[in-house]
């Protein structure tokens, strides 16, 4: 009987095919050695720690660097072991993009290697999402499904790559949710209004795991300003995320906060700029060795015109003068080569009007163009500006505090609106920085996703309605599981489409940040009894 085991077992090992023992298999309880370097920078060993988290919560095993080793992890030029083991021709192919990464799987080994540090870590968040880990495991609670065995298949051979050079979210109108949340609850603060590490660390790590590497901080008054709080360039340098800030906080200063701590008289270049100057100059000094894009320019305080300056000809000639002394400021402190110091410009609200009067931007410098808040973008590049060297990029809303309405409490820009935006304004020439206004992050979850996706592969998402669908269908059918994918899906399109109607926030008579209180409630409503009655029914159908 024995012996007829023996033969049978042997029968069946000859028979399976080579390739079967090729494909690499993470199993339960199963810890899985890695190479790395540990000169590897910080950002990669982040994504190691963070991929070592999600394999134990599947599979319950450790990651480890003893044993014999089956994943084998590495950056272009560090000396790697997996660069050994790529082919000449993968590796030539990596080299032409930047934070691009190679996933082969050979012979019961998975490779990594990136061809820059945010390569390598998008390479190893990879392996989080095959074996089935949402980037949202944290901020929407998503669940993660314990698996006896994930398989590979040996000869996968992936190069990916981003399609957006800069791409990331900026964190606004924080004054309601995120940021008591954080100072109150998740990261208790004696000082009110501190969004101090631990948050910005939960927020770093969804970044990367949506393959994202820039991010614009909180900057309204409510908030202790991003770099007044210590730990926060700290943790922004371990994720490797390029910290850049919004229309109004020129050279990496958040006005609205930062000038009454360290001003000195009114921030108006034109009659004070010495002070202005001194006030920017200390920001460059603190950052001159991290990874920073600089909004150049100016704006008042906050999210209005810049002062000591009224008709749009005095603004065009003070900010003429503005860019020639921050990118002095910036070529003596940084780097001569100003080239290699990202840079933005944002010709946001009356912005526009002061570029539209022939203001010339440097070459190097990129253009940043906005929608009108509502999602319509107000301006592509032209054939001009699409040769810059600086390039274009795309500011974009689908959170709003501002007139003539706000947007906060739902996220209900619909997905068509914002995939065809965003595709037409990358078809003409918008490729080098993507920014998407999130508000508190929550409930955006899936538009957050959406604009990434499309910023790290444009043609992800197959450009008609049924590649649309699809891709909703499967991010629903990853968060909420495939049987209850469809039925909310149909729920889902149904919300769109209502909002897209209206939004729900604009069936009230009222209006936001009107000066006039006259302007402030509407006397007459558009719309009659009955069509107020129409839609609530048509909201608890799908409630």
């Amino acid at each position: 009987m024995n012996i007829k085991k023996i033969f049978l077992v042997a029968f069946i090992t000859l028979t399976i095919p080579y390739t079967a023992f090729a494909d690499f298999v993470f199993r339960k309880g199963e810890n899985l050695s890695v190479s790395i370097e540990a000169k590897e920078a910080p950002v990669v060993h982040t994504a190691l720690d963070i991929f070592s988290k999600d394999y134990k919560a599947v599979f319950g095993g450790s990651i480890t660097k003893t044993g014999k080793q089956r994943v084998f992890i590495g950056t272009l030029g560090t000396g790697s072991a997996v660069e050994k083991l790529i082919d000449a021709k993968s590796i030539q192919d990596l080299k032409l993009h930047t934070e691009g990464y190679i996933l082969q799987v050979k012979n019961d080994q998975i490779l990594i290697l990136g061809s820059d540090k945010r390569g390598t870590a998008y390479g190893i968040l990879e392996l989080s999402r095959r074996i089935g880990v949402s980037p949202w495991e944290w901020w929407a609670d998503s669940n993660i499904a314990k698996q006896n065995s994930v398989m590979l298949k040996n000869g996968l051979n992936l190069l990916e790559y981003p399609s957006v050079k800069l791409r990331g979210i900026f964190l606004n109108d924080e004054d309601f949710a995120l940021n008591p949340w954080s100072y109150l609850t998740h990261e208790p603060s004696k000082i009110k209004g501190q969004i101090g590490p631990k948050t910005h660390a939960r927020i770093f790590e969804l970044l990367l795991r949506l393959r994202a590497n820039t991010f614009w901080p909180a900057m309204h008054d409510v908030s202790v300003a991003f770099f007044q709080t210590p730990g926060n360039k700290e943790i922004a340098d371990k994720y490797g995320i390029v910290v850049g800030a919004s229309h109004c906080e020129p050279m990496m200063r958040s006005a609205n906060t930062e000038w009454k701590i360290d001003g000195k008289g009114n921030y108006d270049y034109v009659n004070n700029r010495q002070n202005v100057l001194d006030f920017w100059q200390t920001r460059v000094n603190q950052l001159k060795n991290s990874d920073n894009i600089y909004t150049l320019g100016i704006r008042g305080v906050h999210d209005g015109k810049m002062q000591g300056a009224n008709t749009l000809k005095e603004q065009r000639d003070a900010i003429i003068n503005i860019l020639k002394d921050q990118r002095q400021m910036l070529a003596k402190t940084i780097t001569s080569n100003l080239e290699k110091i990202p840079q933005v410009f944002i010709p946001y609200k009356e912005v526009l009007d002061v570029y539209n009067m022939g203001l010339e931007v440097p070459e190097d410098v990129t253009l940043m163009w906005t929608d009108d808040n509502y999602g319509y973008i107000k301006h592509f590049p032209n054939e001009t500006e699409r040769a810059r060297k600086g390039g274009n990029g795309i500011y974009y809303h689908i959170s709003y505090w501002g007139r003539p309405h706000d947007y906060l409490w739902l996220a209900t820009n619909h997905p068509a609106q914002v995939y065809t935006q965003m595709k037409m304004a990358y078809d003409k020439g918008a490729k080098d920085i993507w920014i998407l206004n999130v508000g508190d992050i929550k409930p955006g979850e899936y538009l957050t996703e959406l604009f990434l996706d499309m910023a790290w592969n444009i043609n992800a998402i197959e450009d008609n309605k049924e590649g649309l669908n699809k891709h909703l269908q499967n991010w629903l059918s990853r968060e909420f599981g495939a049987k209850n994918a469809s039925e909310l899906r149909s729920i889902m399109d149904e919300y769109y489409r209502l909002a897209y109607i209206r939004k729900p926030e604009f069936m009230s008579n009222s209006r936001t940040e009107e000066k006039d209180p006259k302007w402030k409630d509407i006397a007459d409503l558009p719309w009659t009894e009955k069509e107020l009655k129409d839609r609530l029914i048509a909201y608890e159908k799908i409630a």
